[in-house]
């Protein structure tokens, strides 16, 4: 017999279904009032909006971005309040990269972690950068950044975090901190980004991903290079120390001009 494609479950969403097989009473698969998760593709028209949407934020990022200088991203959580010990490791960290290498602190410009890293830089006398979003809690810009910029995507919002930066410093946090960190660690070990030193603090918070990673180079998932530039430390000084070894023995800071015929600025 002939496969029928699209298969009849497709063919409408009020398809009903027994959900005991002793019932009598029959019920649509998906309500009418019920949101459909799996839609697919949307119209035409729908799709190309949303692809004008996302290519004007990348433009926007990139215009806003790209005289700021090389950074330093600092991920973690929005959570953490001011007098946390996170946040006041953040807010020394951001400090120190601003004053001991001279290099802008980019977060997503959010509270917590975000804020303090943006505060630590602005109170050293450094450059404060944020990559906002729009999102119905936790995140508002904090009032310590000298530039931000306000996003609607989250992946507009990584690559922008990535681009312009030269190290990353993983801060305490939660799913989009896991996020950020693996996604970075990712790209660095397929060579889509160059090896630029990871600092992750917070060594009893990620005491047991450190030896899950541990784990992941034993039984062969990952090799052990691939850990090489990642250092677990409390100590913001080590934390630059390790940022600038890796970091100025490397690379080669290149500076550029902004061109007056495509209204672009510092």
């Amino acid at each position: 017999m002939a496969a029928v494609w699209p298969p009849p479950f497709y063919l409408s969403f009020h398809k009903t279904i027994i959900l005991n097989p002793m019932a009598t009473t029959r019920r649509p698969l998906i309500e009418r009032n019920e949101s459909v998760w799996l839609e697919g593709p949307k119209s035409r028209r729908y799709e190309l909006v949303f692809a004008l949407r996302v290519f004007w934020e990348f433009i926007s990022g990139m215009r806003a971005l790209h005289f700021m200088g090389p950074a330093v991203t600092v991920f973690g959580s929005a959570r953490f309040q001011e007098g946390h010990r996170y946040y006041e490791l953040a807010r020394k960290v951001g400090a120190l990269i601003a004053s001991d290498l001279g290099l802008v602190v980019m977060t997503g410009g959010g509270p917590g972690i975000m804020e303090a890293a943006n505060r630590g830089a602005r109170e050293a006398g450094g450059w404060s950068v944020g990559c906002n979003i729009v999102l119905p809690r936790e995140q508002k810009e904090n009032p310590y950044l000298d530039r931000f910029i306000l996003l609607r995507y989250f992946f507009v919002r990584k690559v922008l975090l990535v681009k312009y930066s030269f190290a990353f410093v993983i801060m305490p946090g939660g799913f989009g901190t896991m996020d950020e960190f693996f996604e970075t660690l990712t790209l660095i070990q397929t060579q889509k980004i160059g090896n630029f030193p990871i600092v992750v603090m917070g060594t009893d918070y990620y005491q047991e991903l450190r030896a899950f990673l541990e784990m992941m180079v034993h039984e062969g998932t990952i090799s052990p290079e691939d850990l090489e530039l990642l250092i677990f430390t409390d100590d913001p000084a080590e934390a630059v120390k390790h940022i600038r070894r890796h970091l100025f023995e490397n690379y080669r800071i290149v500076k550029r001009r902004p061109r007056w015929w495509l209204f672009e600025k510092r």
